[in-house]
């Protein structure tokens, strides 16, 4: 088993504060395990059986608690007065109004409470709003390549890689040992997330079209795009479909985290721009599997990977743009600023007869800062510093600590 230390540690970190800790993430991405694993290390470091009440709201074993008030009694009943109470709620979204009795096993002074719910049903806004100032947001995502690294010990970094974005991050598919099965697992939960999260939670009827957009979002990662070209290009395919019906599917998308929007920021002018979005998709082997290995978009692919890199940093992350060139991410944290450039390689030309490695620079150089600048390629080169920015390998950049 995979500990994901990351997020076991902020755990940790919160232990017995009076805070309610909340873990959301995309569906399969290990949000169960982790409380498994937590709750084993309770046990392991003097937390006794009696102290721990767990609750899986997706086990029909639990179908009686119906209500925020059954929900409530269940848990009330079953307290230890003289002694602290570690308290676990997995997917808690299934109980309307789950809040009420939220509020009010907090308010207790011998309870420790951790909850998890699914993003679509869960959303950052709608926590504010439920449980306003009294939770921190743990925010889950698939396997980083250092956790995937941890399972293959043996492979080779670059083989692993390639593992990696076409076997995509989901926990469960290290488990699985061939292509067919890890298939059949992508597709199923690929068919949930359109069908119920999107679908049935955004009241969508035409299931084609809403698979074509995916299709097409999926196929255009890391370039810009927006809903006008979108329903252009569904149109020029002999597809009905309004620029309404494409910003209610990617608001669908979005919510689901099945596709993450990266907005764009002005690095001279420090102000965030309205249009010229990207979209990142949140496991890779699910697009290898629906569309099949795509020759030329091996640069979008790491793309991908670094941005959500960047997120399990802690970074808010954007596009840049200075003058009329771009900056593949803004990276934004409390602690200031990085700029990332991502090349799959530097060597050679590009489409416009300029050396990679020159116009990778110029961007970067544009930038009249002093924070972190780095170029990011799967080159085997050594970290390297030329004029104030970092190159480096790609791999050793994921790997660190």
């Amino acid at each position: 088993m995979i500990t994901r230390n990351q997020y076991l540690d902020l755990l940790r970190r919160f232990k017995d504060k009076e805070i309610i800790k909340v873990i959301t993430g995309v569906k399969k991405c290990g949000k169960s395990t982790l409380l498994e694993i937590y709750k084993d290390y309770l046990l392991n470091n003097g937390i006794t059986e009696e102290q721990i009440i767990s609750i899986n709201l997706e086990d029909l074993k639990y179908n009686f608690i119906n209500d925020y008030m059954s929900l409530y009694n269940y848990i009330n009943d079953k307290l230890n007065t003289d002694k602290q109470n570690y308290i676990f709620i997995d997917e808690v979204q299934k109980i309307d109004e789950f809040q009420k009795a939220v509020d009010s096993l907090f308010i207790k002074k011998n309870v420790d409470l951790y909850i998890t719910g699914f993003n679509a049903y869960f959303l950052s806004s709608e926590l504010a709003t439920l449980l306003s100032g009294r939770y921190i947001e743990i925010k889950m995502l698939p396997l980083s390549f250092k956790e995937y690294k941890e399972y293959y010990k043996d492979l080779k970094n670059e083989d692993l890689y390639q593992k990696y974005v076409s076997f995509g991050s989901l926990p469960f598919t290290t488990s699985l040992n061939s292509e067919d099965d890890v298939s059949l697992y992508i597709s199923s939960i690929y068919n949930d997330i359109i069908i119920k999260d999107v679908m049935t939670r955004k009241k969508i009827v035409d299931e084609a079209m809403l698979r074509s957009v995916a299709n097409f979002m999926m196929d255009n990662i890391g370039n810009i795009v927006s809903t006008n070209n979108i329903a252009n290009k569904m149109i020029s395919d002999g597809r009905d479909i309004n620029v309404r019906t494409v910003e209610k599917y990617l608001e669908g998308f979005t919510e689901s985290f099945f596709l993450y929007k990266v907005s764009r920021y002005d690095i001279k002018g420090k102000q965030y721009l309205k249009t010229g979005e990207k979209y990142y998709v949140f496991d890779l082997g699910l697009r290898y599997f629906i569309l099949g290995r795509k020759l030329g978009d091996y640069g979008h692919v790491l793309e991908n990977v670094v941005y959500l890199e960047l997120l399990r940093r802690g970074y808010d992350v954007f596009i840049g743009k200075v003058d009329e060139y771009e900056v593949d991410f803004v990276a934004i944290n409390y602690n200031g600023k990085m700029y990332v450039q991502v090349a799959d390689t530097l060597k050679g030309i590009d489409e416009d007869n300029n050396k990679v490695l020159e116009r990778e620079l110029r961007v970067l150089k544009k930038i009249n800062d002093n924070y972190e600048k780095m170029i990011l390629t799967l080159d085997k080169i050594p970290l390297v510093n030329e004029d104030g920015i970092k190159i480096r390998n790609v791999l050793d950049w994921l790997l660190d600590k």
